[in-house]
């Protein structure tokens, strides 16, 4: 499901279900899914192993929040549903509001995306700033509490393991128990819960696990105050490098270089810049070169697979518990897709909340969220089969819609109408079959007599 095929949150929907409910892990996945949980629970404990800051901050748990993240339209759209005023308070705390269309500009195999006809206001941040200002909006709401310095140890459960009550928490050098209605896991792909079903007799979820071996390395630049571009170097085999460039607070641009099966950027000033004079494109080694980092270092990130744990498959699985965010599946961060995907998530557990409480709700909510993340693992992960070094389990018909998407971010270079259909496919406003349509197809299959030679290697 995209942002238009999924029903907008709605608060009168929901009825009171339980007493307590825990959420583990406090990103942007544990924020969304503590805010629908506030609808349907006297109590909300929000449990996250980090302090928890007061002001934009990363956290050492979570190291990717020290890399550039891009929120997309899904998400801004449903952050926004669940709390009002986001946008204004990302922009009144120094975030920026670029046009996607225009100011986001993507190298995709062999030239730039031509300017779609239509503006796509899009929200640039760091990943620090948007957590502030949804945790400062959830803050606000009273029956939710946050806890940092938590490290959850391990669910509580009935004798037979059949219902999770509730969590034990390391806090310091003391342990304590929560008790609770109804759990969620969204400690991101290093969750414990495949193995805790195992200690307790279930089945682990079936796993997809893509092997790309993905090596980041980012940096923030200085940023013209007025200089607001925003850019796309995305890595197509055989080629193994790609970059992104990100303006956001502060006067700052986020850098982030990606090498893939193993070509390794560098860490130092010096041999990042050669690296990166290696794209195609010589827009972010420029920048690198001639204005200030003001980043302490290069940071690194290594990405070794994109993860899938299908819950849906399981045909047993404790009541009061789900599991949401990377925790589910996790994608390569290039393409900038989890933090929206866990803000579609939450909706998906609001209307399981709202259709039948607490019933059966992991089974429905694992359905529902599945089908979010088929949108997006089927068209990215499909990709990165385009590389034979690529190993795990390819999704059926790849082999088919990498040829189709190659045919149409060709053609895209040169017409507006599919750059744009495409900007709202990778923006999760619409599923990929939106690229499937009668006038979309034709305009990618069409033999042509002549062609406008796309922009290719042109970039201001």
């Amino acid at each position: 499901m995209s942002l238009a095929e999924i029903d907008r949150y709605d608060a009168t929907q929901v009825s009171l279900v339980g007493d307590r409910a825990i959420v583990v892990g406090g990103s942007i996945a544990g924020i969304a899914s503590a805010r629908v949980l506030a609808d349907a629970f006297k109590e909300v404990v929000v449990l996250e192993r980090d302090s928890i800051p007061n002001g934009p901050a990363t956290r050492d748990g979570a190291p990717q929040t020290r890399h550039p993240h891009v929120l997309l339209e899904a998400g801004r759209a449903t952050l926004e549903d669940l709390f009002p005023g986001f946008c204004e308070q990302v922009l009144a705390s120094g975030g920026l509001m670029i046009d996607f269309g225009t100011d986001m500009r993507e190298y995709n195999r062999g030239g730039f995306l031509a300017d779609p006809r239509e503006r796509y206001p899009t929200y640039c941040a760091s990943r620090a700033l948007f957590e502030h200002v949804a945790r400062n909006q959830l803050r606000s709401i009273e029956n939710v509490e946050l806890r940092g310095g938590r490290q959850v140890t391990e669910y509580l459960c009935t004798a037979d393991a059949s219902v999770v009550t509730g969590v034990r928490v390391r806090n310091g050098d003391t342990e304590e128990t929560v008790s609770a209605d109804f759990v969620v896991d969204a400690t991101g792909r290093t969750s414990q819960t495949p193995a805790w079903l195992a200690d307790h007799g279930y089945d682990r979820p079936p796993t997809d696990e893509i092997t790309i071996n993905v090596s980041y390395r980012s940096i923030r630049i200085e940023r013209p105050p007025n200089d607001r571009r925003m850019r796309m170097i995305v890595p197509v085999a055989p080629r193994t490098r790609g970059a992104a460039l990100v303006p956001i607070e502060d006067d700052r641009w986020e850098v982030i270089v990606q090498g893939i099966h193993d070509d390794t950027p560098p860490t130092d000033r010096s041999g990042l810049i050669k690296y990166t004079a290696g794209l195609p494109v010589q827009t972010i080694s420029t920048l690198l070169k001639h204005h200030s980092w003001v980043s302490d270092g290069v940071r690194q990130y290594p990405y070794p697979a994109s993860l899938r744990r299908r819950y849906e498959d399981l045909s047993e699985f404790p009541d009061g518990l789900v599991v949401t965010g990377d925790a589910i599946a996790s994608f390569n961060p290039i393409y900038g897709q989890g933090m929206s995907v866990a803000a579609l998530e939450a909706v998906c557990l609001h209307h399981a909340l709202a259709t039948e409480g607490l019933d059966a709700i992991s089974g429905r909510f694992f359905d529902r969220a599945s089908d979010i993340v088929d949108n997006v693992w089927n068209l990215v992960v499909g990709g990165d089969f385009a590389y034979p070094q690529t190993t795990g389990s390819r999704p059926a018909g790849a082999r088919l819609t990498n040829w189709y998407m190659n045919r149409l971010i060709r053609r895209a270079q040169s017409d507006p109408a599919l750059s744009g259909a495409f900007a709202r496919v990778t923006r999760l406003e619409e599923p990929p079959t939106a690229l499937l349509k009668p006038e979309i197809v034709w305009r990618v299959v069409r033999p042509t007599v002549s062609t406008i030679p796309p922009q290719l290697f042109t970039d201001s």
